[in-house]
C-alpha cells in the first residue's frame, strides 16, 4: 500500500497529459502573405451573442474610428445617439454641451439622469494590422507554458497592439506590465535595462501572471459565492481578464456588490453596469474592449486572410 499514493500520482498525471487542452478546438491556422499563424478563433462570442450586445459593437467602431470624429453615446448601455468631428464638438462652449446633450436625451426619450458620452475614435491606437504577427507568437508562448492562449491573444489585442508604449501608470510593453510584476516573474527592469520589450520575456511573464495569480483568484472569488465554472467559458475567461486589468481586491469587490447566483454572461453585463472599490469605468470597458477586438480580428481573418484551417478538424 505505501506505494499506493505514488502510483494514485503518476496515474493522474498521465490522465492528465491525455486530455486534449480546452482551446485546441479553436485554434485556427490562417494564411496572410504567405506566412503562417496560429490563433484562436472568435466562434464563442457568437454562439453565445456577444456580438450582439450594444457595448461590443460600440467599442468596434471606436477602434476602426479617426481621432478627429467622435461617437455620442449613452453611457450606461453604450446605445450610440449620433457623430461629430471633434473640432465641431471643441469649438462648443460648456454650456452648449451641456445644453446639446439634454436635448439628444429629449429627443431620443432618455431619462434625464443618464449621461451622455463623448467618445473620439481611436484608430490611431488600435493597430491590429501592425499586431497581427505578433499574435501568433504570443500563443506559442502561452500554450507552451500550459496556459490558454487566449489570454495572450486578447491582451496583445488591446494592451499596446503594435506598439511599445508606457502607460501613465507605468505599465510597458506588449503585455503591459508593471514593473514590480515584471521583476516578480525574472525579468530585469533598471533605469538602463527593460526587458519588458522584449515579446518572448514579456509574454512568458504574462503567461505566470495568469496561471499563478488572475485564474486562481477569479476561482477564489466564484467559488465563495458558489458559482460554478468551466475555464473554457466565454465569460470566465473575461472575468479572469478582468483580474488581470483592475486586480482581484477590485473584482472581488465589485462581485460582492452584485451579489451574484450564477455564472454567465448576465455576470459580466452586471460588472459593466457596476463600481465598487477601484472598479471604475475603466475596469467595467475592459471586457468590451476585449469582445469588440476579437471580433475585428475575426473580421480580418475571414477578409484578409487567403487560408484558413481549423486545427480540431485536421
Amino acid at each position: 500500500m505505501k506505494y499506493l499514493p505514488i502510483f494514485l500520482s503518476l496515474f493522474s498525471s498521465i490522465h492528465l497529459m491525455a486530455q486534449p487542452l480546452a482551446w485546441n478546438n479553436e485554434k485556427i491556422i490562417v494564411t496572410a502573405n504567405g506566412t503562417k499563424n496560429t490563433l484562436l478563433n472568435a466562434e464563442s462570442i457568437f454562439t453565445d451573442r456577444w456580438d450582439e450586445l450594444a457595448q461590443a459593437q460600440f467599442w468596434q467602431k471606436i477602434m476602426l474610428l479617426s481621432p478627429d470624429s467622435c461617437i455620442i453615446s449613452v453611457a450606461s448601455n453604450r446605445q450610440i445617439l449620433g457623430y461629430s468631428s471633434v473640432k465641431k464638438w471643441e469649438s462648443q462652449s460648456e454650456i452648449e454641451k451641456a445644453a446639446y446633450k439634454e436635448a439628444i436625451k429629449a429627443a431620443n426619450k432618455i431619462p434625464l439622469e443618464e449621461r451622455i458620452y463623448i467618445t473620439t475614435g481611436k484608430n490611431d491606437f488600435y493597430k491590429f494590422k501592425d499586431v497581427f504577427h505578433s499574435l501568433s507568437k504570443g500563443v506559442a508562448v502561452f500554450e507552451k507554458n500550459g496556459v490558454d492562449p487566449w489570454y495572450a491573444q486578447s491582451i496583445l489585442l488591446i494592451e499596446s497592439p503594435g506598439q511599445l508604449k508606457k502607460s501613465v501608470a507605468g505599465a510597458y510593453g506588449a503585455f503591459q506590465l508593471m514593473p514590480s510584476v515584471a521583476k516578480k516573474y525574472g525579468l530585469i527592469v533598471t533605469a538602463s535595462i527593460d526587458e519588458r520589450a522584449d515579446f518572448d520575456k514579456s509574454a512568458l511573464a504574462a503567461s505566470k501572471l495568469i496561471s499563478t495569480v488572475c485564474i486562481p483568484e477569479a476561482k477564489k472569488i466564484l467559488n465563495r459565492h458558489n458559482i460554478t465554472y468551466k475555464e473554457s467559458d466565454l465569460w470566465f475567461r473575461l472575468f479572469v481578464m478582468h483580474c488581470y486589468h483592475a486586480g482581484a481586491m477590485n473584482v472581488s469587490a465589485v462581485v460582492d456588490k452584485i451579489k451574484p447566483t450564477k455564472g454567465s454572461q448576465d455576470l459580466i453585463l452586471k460588472m459593466w453596469t457596476t463600481t465598487a472599490a477601484s472598479f471604475g469605468n475603466n475596469s467595467q470597458n475592459y471586457s468590451q474592449l476585449i469582445l469588440a477586438a476579437q471580433i475585428i480580428l475575426n473580421n480580418m481573418i475571414y477578409t484578409d486572410c487567403d487560408d484558413i484551417v481549423h486545427c480540431a478538424s485536421k
